[in-house]
């Protein structure tokens, strides 16, 4: 079996035989949701392919091979009566330069846009006339020539926000004098708007997010927003069944050193749990890590050792974005922390420059926006018919973690730190290095920052710092466990158990210096043993030590696991850490 890794090309992976997962099924859906349409997804989530798919099925010059690209498909045996009836015109705006001033990324626009209509023109031997200064103008031109043809054209707009969201973070003057007023961006999509009925009949338009869409709204308010509609969840993306049978078809294949019950739940807690409505069920797969994995797994017969693909990187940049805004730290904590996820009110659907640009944001806008990003995700419908809002999976919850240690980690000794010190942990399940790097390295640190730290899931996500290594382990934060949650889980990947790591489970408790009655001082200059004697401490490790032993024998059997090691640990303040090893 063949991955197509990198291919947005539909024919491309039809006719040279890779595989692809079918969606054809929802076509006749899309027609009937609207004619002209908007599809948010997050980056690299398969939303080109599925432009592409569609651009084949309607392109009337593709007739002739309908059969060998779309025969064996769902829509194959009963196709609708739109398919190739449609002369395609393509624009894509990530390939919009965004370097110099207004008037020379304007000139990058006009030229993209006519470059595109150019194709279209050549591709269905019409004579246009194109202005390279006035892209509204060609189009114009492409449109009397269509209209004169007897036929129509189906617009696909691929990534409409994507140089909007980069000049939106770095320049205001650009993205307002692009989109505000009779800004070019927003006169495009009037044109698009206006040529509906002469010559244009369907439009279909990606993006990320609809902050860029906000600011064009009365230049162009005729789209129907389908990105949250349950029956398109899994329009792009692999639900888990599809996973399970491509594994148990590559396991079929050859003699593989893995299991697909193993291979799956690598997949399930790197790249499993995007859900797109808050009323549907079934989460989906990251379809380009998953092709990824996959790819490396047919080609060299194991897992990849870092689960998250370059290609992604660039959501570091996002997350830059966010930890850079006022309370943006906060929000970042608060995610990897809270055992219900983010709670708002309503996911924010328009949201301008305005908006974005103000030094304060609203809360629910922040966390809507790293929805869009694809760094969380709808989580289900908490309270009063509020949101939550999860981290997806443990290839996301990576990027937070990278995120805080750059913030608190970021010298070169903190670094070689945090790559030697777990070893006595992971290896022997010595946690006093690490107790010793947190009081030393962090806590002084955290200190001097506001209250958030001192709670008992911040002392996690502290742990999560340090501990971080998805090279060996799956950290699973607040894991369900028999109606309660494990604070923290880390399980060896299959893969990597010949190194002998220890699989672990870490229970948190925290101590405020005031409820024990006692000052910096003193805290520090007790033994671990004296510590642990105070009553209050005592009470606390006695019921972390309950959790952990309750907690490890779920995770025991859950997992498949001969042993695991515990600990029960507390937090006295910022100051000081006990901990006691349970087996």
């Amino acid at each position: 079996m063949k991955f197509p890794y990198g291919i947005a090309d539909f024919g491309k992976i039809r006719q040279n035989g890779y595989f692809y997962q079918d969606r054809t099924h929802l076509i006749p859906q899309l027609e009937a949701a609207g004619e002209q349409l908007l599809f948010l997804r997050p980056r690299r989530f398969g939303k080109s392919l599925l432009l592409s798919m569609l651009e084949h099925y309607y392109d009337i010059n593709q007739a002739d091979s309908f059969a060998s690209l779309f025969g064996d498909l769902a829509i194959g045996q009963n196709p609708t009566p739109l398919h190739n009836r449609y002369f395609i015109l393509h624009w894509d705006f990530s390939l919009v330069k965004m370097q110099g001033d207004v008037r020379e990324i304007e000139a990058a626009l006009h030229r993209c846009l006519n470059q595109a209509i150019d194709v279209c023109a050549y591709n269905y031997k019409l004579a246009v006339s194109i202005t390279q200064e006035d892209a509204i103008y060609s189009l114009g031109n492409l449109l009397k020539a269509v209209r004169a043809s007897g036929h129509k054209i189906y617009l696909f707009i691929d990534e409409y926000d994507n140089f909007a969201n980069e000049i939106r973070m770095a320049r205001k003057d650009q993205y307002e004098a692009l989109l505000y007023g009779e800004g070019l961006f927003k006169t495009v999509f009037k044109a698009v708007k206006a040529a509906a009925g002469q010559g244009l009949d369907r439009v279909f338009i990606t993006g990320v997010s609809p902050v860029a869409l906000s600011d064009i709204t009365s230049g162009y308010n005729v789209a129907t927003n389908i990105y949250l509609e349950p029956r398109f969840n899994a329009l792009c993306g692999f639900t888990e069944a599809e996973i399970s049978d491509l594994l148990n078809t590559l396991a079929q294949e050859a003699s593989f050193t893995w299991s697909v019950e193993e291979a799956l739940a690598i997949m399930r807690t790197f790249y499993n749990g995007y859900c797109f409505n808050e009323r549907q069920p079934e989460t989906v797969y990251n379809p380009t890590l998953s092709l990824y994995f996959l790819r490396v797994l047919v080609e060299v017969g194991y897992y990849p050792d870092e689960m998250l693909d370059d290609n992604l990187a660039m959501d570091r940049k996002r997350l830059l974005f966010i930890a850079g805004l006022l309370e943006g730290e906060t929000l970042l904590v608060d995610a990897l922390s809270q055992e219900q996820g983010l709670v708002i009110s309503r996911l924010s659907r328009r949201f301008g420059a305005e908006t974005m640009l103000k030094q304060e944001r609203d809360r629910d806008t922040i966390i809507s926006l790293l929805y869009y990003f694809g760094i969380l995700t709808l989580g289900g419908i908490v309270g009063l018919n509020k949101l939550a809002m999860k981290i997806p999976n443990l290839v996301s919850r990576s990027l937070y973690i990278e995120q805080l240690q750059d913030i608190y980690l970021s010298s070169a000794e903190d670094r070689q730190s945090l790559s030697n010190v777990p070893d006595g942990l992971f290896l022997k399940g010595d946690l006093q290095p690490v107790c010793e790097f947190i009081e030393t390295r962090l806590f002084p640190v955290l200190s001097n920052r506001d209250y958030r730290w001192s709670n008992e899931l911040a002392i996690k996500v502290i742990f999560m710092m340090v501990l971080f290594n998805d090279r060996v382990y799956m950290m699973v934060s607040e894991a369900e466990v028999q109606h309660g949650y494990a604070d923290l889980s880390l399980i060896v990947r299959p893969d990597m158990r010949r190194f002998q790591a220890l699989d672990l489970v870490l229970e948190f408790k925290y101590l405020g210096l005031k409820e024990m009655g006692l000052s910096g001082e003193e805290v520090k200059s007790r033994s671990s043993e004296a510590l642990s004697r105070i009553p209050l401490v005592a009470e606390k490790l006695k019921e972390a030590r309950e959790q952990v032993s309750r907690y490890g024998q779920v995770l025991k059997s859950r997992y498949n696991l001969t042993t695991i090691t515990g600990f029960a640990v507390v937090a006295l303040g910022l100051e000081r850490i006990v901990f006691e090893r349970i087996e």
